[in-house]
């Protein structure tokens, strides 16, 4: 049977005990024994951060509401592990890597000039398109191996071999387009330092893994601040990307080789000896996240790819730049809805709540449009001048697009919700070929528009690209719920 996490996660508290002298303890439990129910409810609501409260409380009533109260009991259940240091730690950890790449834009433009950080922000599509290769979905499945059904050495061995498969697909896909020495330079410059970052992440899921979390996002956040600062400084004095961008990944390999892989040597218990079949079984069961997660990345990244040799180099700048307000759009629904995702799936598991979880569903989707339109009311006021202050750029010769980005920036974060909703309703298997679909459709009218209409096409060709596989999630997801009520 197929690994599942999410089956895991779901279990239900095992009977208390107190562990025999060199016993092996549990990742999920402290010292001296698991954490009951009973003593998840004695720990004091205060050490979680405010807006995790808020956004707890919400949920809570919103279930309630929706349940006649039957799940308010349930709260602290979940929230275990969620102390106000790893999440203070771990959202300081994921903002740095949000902000990383608008950063090292900023920084270019200011000191090379428009075009030449279109080459930069060119070079770090592609390579973050691949950090999808070298994570190959791994993530989610490490951190809930809370037993230790595959060795650690596993994971790192998978890891080494999708990361060396990244550096020689990128090195392939420059050949392939021909890109002269500078370019060529650049993205191996970038290619290196996103391979890192992928490394980085398997110390950083051993850590998540034995609870500590709060040390991953302080690794994650120590390699983008020395990324950028090596970026900045070299550029500075150079005032040459492609030197910009080795150091930029010299920084990485720093912030890997002095913190990340000793925090996960010295602060988690050592490995048991890696397997030839816990290796293969990690690619196997790991493939159609990564498949979904790849493609979904390709589908964004379809506009950008089209602008290439149809547009100048500083028109992916100014896309870049547009899409950030979008992503910010993804990264607060997902601080929403990510929290709740076992809870979701503890109530889906109860056949006679079917019926009724098709509004929790409608509820956040609402969530994600009232963000949308926050975002577009901000956008719409201080955000374009703010952007262009911030750029050194006039953006306001874009509100129009600007504005058409914040829709897609909706779009993509309901897409993200709905397949994790999806993959609670365990049809996570059944939706790659949704992907294929639109990643088939995005191609040629992200090729059309473009040439008819520039970077306007390549706006709206996002859109639209997007807006077909919401649509086919949609109809993924109606045919889950007639399903599975018919089977009732």
């Amino acid at each position: 049977m197929a690994f599942n996490p999410l089956n895991r996660l779901r279990r239900k508290d095992p009977t208390p005990v107190r562990p025999a002298q060199g016993a092996h303890v549990s990742p999920r439990t402290p010292r001296y024994g698991v954490v009951t129910k009973a003593r998840r409810e004695r720990r004091p609501r205060e050490h979680e951060a405010f807006l995790a409260r808020v956004v707890n409380d919400w949920w809570n009533r919103l279930i309630a509401a929706v349940f006649g109260g039957k799940f308010s009991e349930q709260t602290e259940q979940y929230l275990a592990h969620q102390t106000k240091r790893d999440y203070v730690c771990n959202t300081i950890g994921q903002a740095a890597w949000g902000m990383l790449f608008p950063a090292l834009t900023m920084v270019a433009t200011w000191l090379v000039g428009a075009e030449q950080a279109g080459l930069f922000s060119m070079a770090f599509t592609v390579g973050t398109l691949l950090l999808f290769l070298a994570n190959y979905g791994v993530r989610t499945y490490q951190v809930s191996d809370l037993d230790d059904m595959r060795s650690f050495l596993d994971y790192q061995i998978n890891r080494f071999i999708t990361c060396a498969a990244m550096l020689l697909v990128g090195w392939l896909w420059c050949q392939f387009r021909g890109y002269d020495a500078y370019m060529f330079s650049i993205c191996m410059g970038v290619l290196v330092f996103r391979a890192v970052d992928g490394l980085a992440d398997v110390y950083e899921g051993r850590l998540q893994q034995k609870d500590k979390l709060y040390l991953a996002g302080l690794s994650q956040a120590a390699r983008c601040v020395l990324g950028l600062v090596a970026f900045s400084l070299v550029l500075l004095v150079t005032r040459n990307l492609a030197v910009a961008s080795f150091g930029m990944a010299v920084g990485a390999v720093a912030s890997l080789v002095l913190l990340t892989v000793p925090l996960a040597f010295f602060e988690t218990e050592r490995s048991m000896p890696a397997t030839l079949r816990g290796v293969k079984e990690l690619f196997v069961e790991c493939f159609p996240l990564f498949v979904a997660l790849f493609l979904y990345n390709l589908i964004d990244s379809v506009p950008k790819f089209a602008m290439e040799g149809a547009l100048s180099y500083d028109n992916q700048l100014y896309y870049n730049a547009m899409y950030f307000p979008a992503h910010s759009i993804l990264m607060v629904a997902g601080f929403i809805y990510k929290p709740q995702l076992v809870r979701l799936a503890r109530i889906w598991d109860d056949p006679e709540k079917h019926r009724r979880f098709d509004l929790l569903v409608l509820a956040m989707v609402g969530v994600i449009a009232l963000v949308t339109g926050a975002m577009a009311l901000v956008m719409g006021t201080v955000g374009i001048p703010l952007m262009s202050f911030m750029y050194g750029l006039d953006f306001e010769q874009f509100r129009g697009l600007c504005l058409v980005m914040v829709a897609t920036g909706g779009v993509c974060a309901c897409i993200d919700f709905l397949y994790q909703i999806v993959t609670v309703l365990r049809a996570q298997g059944d939706v790659s070929k949704l992907y294929l679909i639109a990643f088939a459709f995005s191609v040629p009218v992200a090729m059309l528009l473009v040439n008819f209409a520039g970077l306007a096409g390549a706006v709206v060709g996002s859109l639209v690209s997007m807006a077909i596989l919401l649509t086919l999630l949609v109809m993924e997801y109606l045919s889950i719920r007639r399903k599975a009520s018919r089977a009732l």
